[in-house]
């Protein structure tokens, strides 16, 4: 059994199919057909609905993909709308906005809009440019155009009267304190089941009784095979209800994160002590994805053009894998071993990632190469991290996505770069090198000759970074 609110209105479900989507009970249990979907893969935006969830003494509220979430992450949260958020006779400042700025035609992807808008108010209240864009990337419209709709985001609190939601707040609070998990939470229709597990000792327990199942923290891709290859899914273990899988801890030597850690929460620790990374992660997806889907997950599904797994190769991260009461730890590098295959055994977990802390003397660069700007996958994804003392590179570690079928270290290019000067001269010779570390694939994103020449400019390219900074322009390349 899950509780969960519907805006103020407490729901609890037993019996629904653990499969269900939010958009599917929305739309076929509730009614609520103001959440329409556009593509049922996290890509459009028109399902977003926003999640409000109890942060210490406040609420903390996210836009997510209704398309890419089952019912069961939604036990102890408070679930909006966007049929909740008319005051009365009166519309919501986002939708007024929106009015006000004609900024919808046919009105197919405005409710998801609104609901993005809606989300970027209540967390940050007069968002500046480049926050209005990110809140609304991955929230596509194919007729209206985008400077209404940015207008309409940048207007939407020149009124200064608190919405319903601020009026309600502590009322909220009450409710949601109500119902937090306090024990694990079971879904089942007969044939399919789900678990929350709340502590690590439950979910090693389920692991040990159920080792087919499948376990989501944000299902941002697991979700994909219900909704996009229609594989149902007999049992889900649900561990976003695990504190200890959630905790982002900073010491002197390292950067640790829980599997269950969303991106957008890992986006402040990382950020700070490696600004590339920082901006690797805004280009991860869209903004409703970052807040669901996790490092954990996004390591775990071991995806050979996965974006955080090169960029923490290269920065030498480890993963913690427990099974039961053991623990055991790896360099990410070992954790991946063929296409999709990965070093953990059964009934093992990914419990927390290790990330080192910034050296004074490191050069970290990451560039991910794609068609479009946001919200697209790589075609090839560079890390370099590099020691230079007096001109001399004292170590080099070099990672790549989507050049094997595994994130894999550039060994020879390494070895080619350690020892050597750092000039022009070194780089063409590791150049040559890297040609023998990878033979990439030809497939829609990328022929296998394209792949082999950016990857070997991306080094030119680290080179004239470091070498003339003014020039460098991050991870913001694209083709």
């Amino acid at each position: 059994m899950i509780s969960f609110l519907v805006d103020k209105e407490l729901r609890v479900e037993q019996h629904p199919d653990p499969n269900m989507t939010v958009l599917n009970y929305l739309r076929q249990q509730l009614g609520k057909t103001g959440t329409k979907e556009g593509c049922a893969s996290g890509d459009c935006g028109a399902c977003t609905v926003v999640l409000g969830e109890l942060d210490g003494d406040q609420i903390r509220y996210k836009s997510i993909n209704a398309c890419l979430t089952f019912i069961s992450t939604l036990n102890g949260k408070q679930l909006i709308t966007v049929e909740d958020l008319k005051q009365g006779d009166q519309l919501h400042p986002a939708q007024q906005a929106m009015v006000d700025n004609h900024a919808s035609q046919c009105g197919f992807c405005t409710p998801g809009i609104v609901m993005s808008m809606f989300a970027l108010g209540k967390n940050i209240g007069q968002p500046d440019k480049e926050e209005i864009n990110e809140a609304l990337a991955g929230n596509l419209c194919r007729c209206t155009g985008y400077r209404p709709i940015i207008e309409a985001a940048e207007k939407m609190y020149a009124v200064t009267t608190p919405d319903r939601f601020a009026i309600e707040q502590q009322q909220t609070i009450a409710q949601l304190r109500k119902i937090q998990p306090q024990q694990q939470a079971e879904l089942s229709n007969g044939h399919k089941k789900s678990f929350n597990p709340t502590t690590l000792t439950e979910l090693s327990t389920l692991l040990e009784q159920y080792p087919d199942a499948r376990m989501v923290a944000g299902g941002t891709d697991l979700a994909l095979e219900v909704t996009q290859f229609h594989r149902p899914i007999d049992t889900l273990i649900y561990i976003g209800e695990i504190a200890a899988l959630k905790q982002i801890e900073l010491s002197e030597t390292a950067i640790t994160i829980g599997a269950a850690a969303s991106l957008t929460d890992c986006y402040d620790a990382l950020n700070h002590d490696y600004p590339d990374l920082g901006a690797l992660l805004h280009r991860f997806a869209s903004l409703q994805i970052r807040n669901q889907g996790t490092l954990g997950g996004n390591i775990g599904n071991a995806s050979p053009i996965g974006d955080s797994p090169p960029a923490l190769i290269a920065l030498n991260a480890k993963v913690v894998l427990r099974k039961q009461n053991q623990s055991r730890t790896l360099d990410l590098q070992d954790y991946f071993l063929d296409y999709k295959r990965t070093a953990q055994q059964p009934g093992e977990f990914i419990e927390k990632v290790i990330v080192p802390r910034a050296s004074d003397n490191g050069e970290f660069r990451c560039y991910k190469i794609s068609k479009r700007l946001d919200d697209d996958i790589s075609a090839v994804l560079g890390c370099f991290n590099l020691q230079i003392h007096q001109g001399i590179v004292e170590s080099a570690r070099i990672a790549f996505g989507g050049m094997a079928a595994i994130p894999k270290r550039a060994t020879a290019c390494e070895q080619a770069l350690t020892g050597a000067p750092w000039n022009m001269a070194t780089i063409e010779t590791a150049k040559q090198a890297l040609l023998q570390d990878f033979s990439p694939i030809s497939d829609f994103r990328a022929s296998q000759a394209y792949r082999t020449q950016v990857a070997t400019n991306l080094l030119t390219r680290y080179f004239i970074e470091l070498e003339t900074p003014d020039v460098t322009t991050r991870v913001t390349a694209y083709v």
